[in-house]
């Protein structure tokens, strides 16, 4: 595919660049909250008295919402633009970080990451939008990927940052004090968000209601970039958001017999290689648009065959060497589940960009949601037997690339049938 400017691009540039740091500041603190429950499993289970399934519920519930959301989320960027849901977003999920550390019952804590969930799903979508409005099709793959990273990073904060403040200030304080990011952010996206850049503004939005809304979604998902887009998300994401997010740190302590300091920096190392391979990709797929899909079949299989050996690994523990590659390349995940994106995006005309968004990125979040609800059952089924919980994820990984295969014949032909039709058209624009 040319790297060519297409006419109409926007032109990018310091502009674009500071407008857009300041909607991906918004993820950032959204993955913040998001993970902070992966280095406050254990906490959580001792605060509200529960097990491995109800513990699970906490971050199945969070995705559940989330996953849920894509779709409308999507149709209302489409419709609203990026200022306002983003700005929605951050009020819900600073609410939901509060309501969090406040809560004196499970009950009240379920409610509350359902509403962090609700306000998070509001944050990639708009941040891949704004990426579209202000920057040159040909970058972006790698603004995907650069988005994608800087979400990790705040994953890095939740490890870091957050893990200390919660063991050393303790549950209320560190989760209220991380709620003050929510409000700086806040108030960045009031005073500085900007839809799009001058000149460029969107066509009118033909909203007329219910039937508009079912025409956007029926076409999205015609599309057969949108659902392979969505099954390479789905295949790819969801190993390493499992362990991220809430079985990473048990299963390194009560299964693998680490400290909590080790298990901890084992999974800043699967952040750290998430931030440096997804660098890696963009700047292969905006080169390379075919390396798209080796790409993504090349993590997933080398994600599978590292579970395999960890879990099946003979003896007690795994050796830490072992833990350390399994770590770096879980750390592939996410860089590949924005490949996804690659795959929905050239696949629809701008006004359906949101929508196909939400489609795509409702894959590795319900991939994550099943497999966290299995681990869980799993793991209260066997006794902690974390080998057999952690199988699940072969199942799934096996139905997301039936369906690549599946998909990827009929995703190529589409593609290069608009890649023609757009030339052609281009040719025949009066000069």
């Amino acid at each position: 595919m040319s790297n060519a400017t297409l006419p109409g691009d926007p032109p990018g540039g310091r502009r674009a660049v500071a407008v857009w740091s300041v909607g991906v500041s918004v993820y950032f603190v959204a993955v913040i909250f998001r993970t902070s429950l992966g280095v406050a499993g254990l906490d959580a289970a001792d605060r509200f008295h529960v097990g491995a399934s109800a513990l699970s519920t906490f971050s199945i519930l969070q995705l559940l919402v989330y996953a849920g959301m894509q779709i409308p989320v999507g149709l209302l960027v489409d419709r609203l633009g990026t200022k306002k849901v983003l700005g929605i977003g951050t009020v819900l999920f600073t609410a939901g970080q509060l309501g969090f550390a406040f809560s004196p019952s499970y009950g009240t804590a379920l409610a509350s990451r359902a509403l962090l969930g609700c306000g998070d799903a509001m944050t990639f979508i708009s941040v891949l939008r704004l990426g579209t409005r202000w920057f040159p099709a040909r970058r972006g793959p790698l603004v995907a990927q650069l988005a994608g990273l800087v979400g990790m990073a705040g994953n890095l904060v939740s490890t870091l940052v957050l893990a200390r403040l919660l063991h050393g200030l303790g549950w209320t304080p560190a989760f209220a004090g991380s709620a003050l990011a929510g409000v700086v952010v806040f108030v960045l996206t009031l005073l500085l968000l900007r839809d799009h850049p001058e000149g460029h503004e969107p066509g009118p939005v033909p909203h007329q209601g219910a039937a508009y809304v079912r025409r956007q979604i029926a076409a999205s998902w015609r599309e057969p970039g949108t659902r392979l887009g969505l099954w390479v998300h789905f295949t790819t994401q969801f190993p390493a958001m499992v362990f991220l997010l809430l079985w990473g740190l048990p299963f390194l302590v009560q299964a693998q017999g680490l400290s909590r300091a080790t298990a901890g920096e084992l999974l800043t190392l699967v952040v750290l290689c998430n931030m440096v391979i997804g660098l890696v990709y963009g700047q292969i797929v905006a080169r390379h648009h075919a390396a798209r899909l080796p790409l993504a079949l090349g993590t997933v299989g080398a994600t599978a065959a590292l579970w395999a050996l960890t879990i099946l690994w003979p003896g007690e523990h795994a050796p830490m060497w072992l833990l350390v590659v399994l770590c770096a390349v879980l750390g592939a995940c996410g860089p590949a589940s924005m490949l996804g994106f690659d795959f929905a995006r050239p696949a629809n005309p701008p006004e359906r960009q949101g929508t196909a968004s939400g489609i795509t990125n409702m894959g590795g979040f319900v991939a994550s949601m099943t497999t966290l609800f299995a681990v869980g059952v799993l793991l209260d089924a066997t006794g902690d037997d974390y080998s057999v919980a952690f199988s699940a994820v072969f199942v799934l990984q096996a139905l997301g690339v039936s369906q690549i295969l599946r998909l990827r014949g009929r995703a190529a032909r589409r593609e290069r049938e608009r890649l023609v039709a757009s030339r052609v058209e281009t040719v025949h624009v009066p000069a």
